[in-house]
């Protein structure tokens, strides 16, 4: 149909306000133009795309479709192969973690084939630049160092594959307890609300909403509407 509707949530008032939303983004909306991966909008990589794509992978039916469209939405603003490549394994792996009860390190290797067999659109170099960098933070996980000394040899979180091996590292490593996982990807210098976020979507699907400590989700701003939305998502119309 094409009367144009838009989301209730438009209508919120705190939903009005701008939150230092990233450049990258203002600028290519601002364009009038939309990215595609076959037809790229800019060559950036930064973490504005992975930062918004979780909802695709709960929403998606399944694993393929979840990378695809969380691969194909980061490109709208993002034009560089590591701003979208870790949006598509992301996106995947909540699927498998949510629907298919996979652990996170089991929906991350999983992701990371179901790429090369199903998607597989990016050059060699960038997706073995990615890979390296992921097993790096699988690596550290495992071994005896100091969070901070680990999240500093894996970056700063500023462009989406650092915030995704950051988000990584740290759920890898506090996997049992949302609290600790949170706590150790924001604990540095780098972009620290990004990498808290996207921790929060790994960590939060595998642990379930009542894994939440109660002092997180009574101070969230618009916990109802959260709430509400996330109900909404959960109806199964899937895509």
């Amino acid at each position: 149909s094409n009367h144009n509707s838009i989301s209730w949530i438009k209508g919120i008032p705190e939903l009005n306000i701008a939150r230092a939303p990233g450049n990258t983004c203002l600028s290519s909306l601002a364009s009038g133009k939309m990215g595609t991966i076959e037809e790229p909008i800019n060559n950036s990589k930064g973490c504005g795309g992975i930062m918004r794509v979780a909802p695709v992978g709960l929403y998606a039916k399944d694993s393929i479709t979840a990378g695809k469209i969380g691969a194909e939405s980061s490109a709208i603003t993002h034009g560089h192969p590591l701003g979208i490549l870790p949006c598509y394994i992301l996106a995947s792996m909540l699927n498998m973690i949510v629907y298919n009860n996979e652990t996170i390190e089991v929906a991350l290797d999983k992701s990371v084939h179901q790429y090369y067999d199903e998607f597989n659109k990016f050059n060699n170099e960038d997706v073995d630049y990615l890979i390296e960098l992921i097993n790096k933070a699988k690596k550290l996980s495992k071994d005896n160092i100091s969070d901070v000394e680990a999240i500093s040899s894996l970056g700063e979180g500023w462009v989406a594959e650092e915030t995704f091996a950051i988000a990584i590292y740290s759920c890898l490593k506090y996997p049992n307890s949302f609290k600790d996982a949170i706590i150790c990807s924001i604990n540095h210098d780098g972009d620290s609300d990004s990498t808290g976020a996207v921790a929060g979507n790994i960590v939060g699907a595998y642990l379930g909403y009542d894994a939440i400590p109660d002092y997180y989700k009574d101070n969230v701003e618009l916990k109802n509407i959260i709430l509400e939305l996330a109900d909404d998502m959960s109806v199964d119309v899937p895509i």
